[in-house]
């Protein structure tokens, strides 16, 4: 536990689903309505340096995650994802699963989804045709 993250020590009233090992919270920034974080009770700040049972546990929660909020938001799909390290736009340095519900007409086009964290490399679908890797 590190007493300066804000994900180590949540509240009992903040968190909705827990399991073992991870627990899942609103995101206090959210995205869109219902927008969830899930979050291991141990301090490590690298999603991908978790220990096989916590990614487990995560990805148990997020399918109750995926669960609760369709009973509760009815989303029309979802983004999920992870930024790991500073690099990537991880601002806390504590590993989470971003659960983003995501609703028809949220935007004018949601093609691409995750890939507009590189907006010019987003619309794939409108770039020339390129050769395959090693092709003559």
């Amino acid at each position: 536990m590190n007493p300066a993250c804000p994900f180590c020590s949540p509240p009992e009233d903040e968190i909705v689903l827990r399991n073992g090992l991870c627990y899942a919270r609103l995101d206090r920034y959210p995205i869109s309505k219902g927008h969830l974080l899930i979050i291991p009770f141990r301090h490590e700040s690298n999603f991908l340096l978790m220990t096989r049972k916590e990614q487990a546990a995560a990805l148990d929660l997020l399918s109750q995650a995926r669960s609760k909020l369709d009973s509760e938001f009815h989303p029309d799909g979802y983004n999920v994802g992870i930024n790991v390290c500073e690099a990537a736009g991880q601002t806390v340095a504590h590993a989470h699963i971003h659960v983003i519900p995501r609703y028809a007409g949220d935007v004018p086009d949601p093609r691409g989804g995750v890939r507009f964290v590189i907006p010019e490399k987003a619309k794939y679908w409108q770039a020339p045709a390129r050769t395959k890797p090693n092709s003559k």
